[in-house]
């Protein structure tokens, strides 16, 4: 797509490079960091994650393949730790355990952009997949111009998804945080440390919202050009 670009197009995608790479260095700088740090309490990962969830009905917490591939499943009820963060005792594992079950408690109290964002998934899958190929043969056959409409209106619903799922995690970080202090499974330093490293995971969607945007941004950049 870079053939079809305004100086000012090349600018937004080297931004948006620059803002991707900055957050992903923060957070595993903050990884990295706080997964030296042990903590007082002496609890794993995965026995802060059962704590918090089992009143709810996630009596599954396993260990998965890889590294910071930690996830909620709410199909299985199943949060999934990686190794470091199922048997870790720092202050990073209990954060991002925490956070996984906070979005277990999440789904279980049916929080509402849960939902939302689940309602329109598919179409943002859709969406995701299509929009740049759309675009593409828009911009090769000037014929189809009416596709880069299309395509861009495809990559609107891939966003909004992006757009909601900001809420979503936000949301899971602060139950998380809460839910560590409340119980005293983190204390005093600890507790900053973890609110740090979410906050840095955090600015992950944050950044992946702000690039879409700068993309966003460039497909009507090239949609008016080839106009």
């Amino acid at each position: 797509m870079f053939f079809f670009e305004s100086p000012a197009g090349l600018f937004l995608a080297v931004l948006s490079i620059i803002i991707a790479m900055g957050a992903q260095m923060r957070v595993k700088s903050a990884y990295s960091k706080y997964s030296r740090i042990n903590i007082s309490s002496g609890l794993t990962g995965a026995e802060v994650a059962h704590r918090m969830v089992r009143n709810i009905g996630v009596s599954v917490v396993q260990s998965t393949g890889g590294r910071l591939s930690d996830h909620f499943n709410p199909r299985t009820k199943t949060i999934a730790l990686s190794p470091e963060v199922f048997n870790g005792r720092t202050v990073a594992a209990l954060g991002i355990a925490a956070h996984e079950a906070g979005h277990a408690l999440q789904y279980n109290q049916s929080y509402a952009p849960v939902k939302v964002r689940n309602g329109i998934l598919p179409l943002a899958q859709i969406g995701s997949t299509m929009a740049m190929p759309l675009v593409m043969l828009g911009l090769f056959f000037s014929s189809m111009t009416f596709l880069i409409d299309l395509g861009i209106l495809f990559f609107l619903a891939a966003l909004t998804f992006q757009i909601i799922t900001l809420p979503v995690e936000f949301n899971a970080s602060r139950r998380a945080v809460e839910i560590l202090e409340r119980n005293s499974y983190l204390q005093g330093s600890e507790l900053s440390g973890a609110k740090s490293m979410l906050n840095a995971a955090a600015m992950t969607y944050v950044a992946a919202v702000v690039t879409s945007l700068l993309q966003l941004l460039r497909l009507l950049i090239l949609a008016n050009r080839r106009r």
